[in-house]
């Protein structure tokens, strides 16, 4: 997961959505996969919101 990841960050660098970077370095030192249920910690470096229970969402990369 971890390449993956990085290889998401690398994106939304390159895109520009990525600038500032202590919001880069936060995101490379926490991996979305804590926030997220066992079970969909597979799916952290897609750019979709994710269920995390109970109706709740963790919002996407991009949001």
């Amino acid at each position: 997961m971890g390449r993956e990841w990085d290889r998401l960050i690398d994106d939304l660098i390159r895109m520009g959505i990525l600038r500032t970077p202590s919001v880069i370095r936060a995101m490379r030192k926490v991996p979305r996969s804590l926030f997220l249920p066992e079970e969909n910690r597979a799916y952290a470096a897609i750019d979709t919101p994710l269920p995390i229970g109970r109706g709740q969402t963790v919002s996407a990369p991009l949001s």
